[in-house]
């Protein structure tokens, strides 16, 4: 394929993942159409299948894109399996990408531990715990208060700034020593 095509399928891709990203804010997934995203995309629906199988596909490829783009923060992080307690990074991308986190969130895939088992070791963690057990539902927990800190800045409108939120976070971490 030709440079141009490559520039055309990418920006075909980009105008489908907005469209969608618009939709979902209103609707649930189950309600939007091809036809509603390519109307509002002004794309024909061939062009809506050359790049994506159905809707849930498309949902899935921007998960994957999102979550590219964090593991693109964290390189050393991620090659290392270490946790380097810098959630700025995350944050500031949180900011800037504020509809594709509500998304990311509507659909409920914070619901897939696997995001953070590809870069993070739970290991690293388990001389703080008496057993596994409890290193287990100590990450459970701060995942999901992560995310629901998250949420809430998310759906407020991320109206502090992203040192604000690493603040709170780190306010509530206080009491262990690896932070």
């Amino acid at each position: 394929m030709n440079i141009v095509n490559n520039k055309r399928k990418k920006d075909s891709q980009t105008k489908i993942q907005r469209a969608f990203v618009e939709l979902i804010q209103f609707k649930a997934i189950n309600e939007i159409t091809i036809s509603d995203i390519c109307q509002k995309a002004n794309l024909n629906r061939s062009t809506f299948y050359s790049n994506y199988l159905d809707i849930y596909d498309l949902a899935d490829k921007i998960r994957d894109e999102l979550f590219q783009d964090v593991l693109a923060l964290y390189p050393e992080e991620t090659k290392e399996k270490k946790h380097s307690y810098d959630f700025l990074r995350l944050f500031r991308h949180i900011k800037e990408n504020q509809l594709f986190y509500k998304t990311y969130f509507k659909l409920n895939y914070d619901n897939d531990t696997d995001f953070f088992k590809e870069m993070i070791d739970d290991s690293e963690f388990e001389r703080f715990y008496k057993n596994k057990d409890h290193l287990k539902y100590h990450i459970t927990f701060f995942r999901h208060g992560l995310n629901a800190v998250i949420k809430s800045w998310l759906y407020n409108g991320c109206q502090e700034s992203p040192e604000e939120i690493e603040e709170i976070i780190k306010e509530e971490y206080q009491v262990k020593k690896y932070i």
